[in-house]
């Protein structure tokens, strides 16, 4: 783990879609993908993290967006969509979409300030789909206090992949973990 830091977090503006969609492009292929691009997952990421979505996103209020910021840009987001039932039960209404941070910025204490400050503008429950197979993720949402509420199938094309559904009060103050 890196030396834990202050960062600056602001809300995103829509003059900052390209810089988000680079992110998290950047995020989601050293993430996801371990052994090589090919066409399926390489036109998946490049149809969903694109400028105008991000655009979209931004300028629509059911849509929150905070940034980390460092000198040089930014490293870190957090995209919660108040609109966007669970998937498992639908009684929660918010989605934390995506907590992504620059992979050589990551274990500096930025994810846990991204929630928390995500977490300050609910009021209720909050869900997320993390991929079942990625431990890290894992680990940082256990140390959050979210709890499994079931498990989904992500698709891409006709692959299918395990997603758990995590949920958190998002009253209940995550744990420094």
């Amino acid at each position: 783990m890196g030396q834990l830091i202050a960062p600056t977090l602001r809300a995103a503006t829509s003059s900052d879609a390209s810089s988000l969609a680079a992110l998290a492009l950047e995020v989601w292929l050293s993430t996801y993908i371990r052994h090589g691009i090919n066409a399926h997952f390489a036109d998946y990421a490049l149809a969903h993290f694109t400028p105008a979505r991000f655009k979209g996103w931004i300028d629509d209020p059911a849509h929150s967006f905070i940034v980390s910021q460092n000198r040089d840009g930014i490293d870190g987001l957090i995209h919660i969509n108040r609109t966007s039932p669970d998937p498992v039960g639908g009684t929660i209404p918010t989605e934390l979409v995506s907590l992504y941070i620059q992979p050589r910025h990551q274990g500096r204490g930025l994810g846990q300030a991204l929630l928390e400050a995500g977490l300050k503008l609910e009021t209720g429950s909050i869900w997320l789909a993390m991929n079942s197979q990625n431990s890290k993720a894992r680990a940082f949402y256990a140390a959050q206090n979210f709890t499994k509420l079931g498990e989904i199938a992500f698709k891409i094309g006709d692959q299918s992949y395990p997603n758990d559904i995590l949920s958190l009060d998002a009253r209940t103050k995550p744990t420094n973990g």
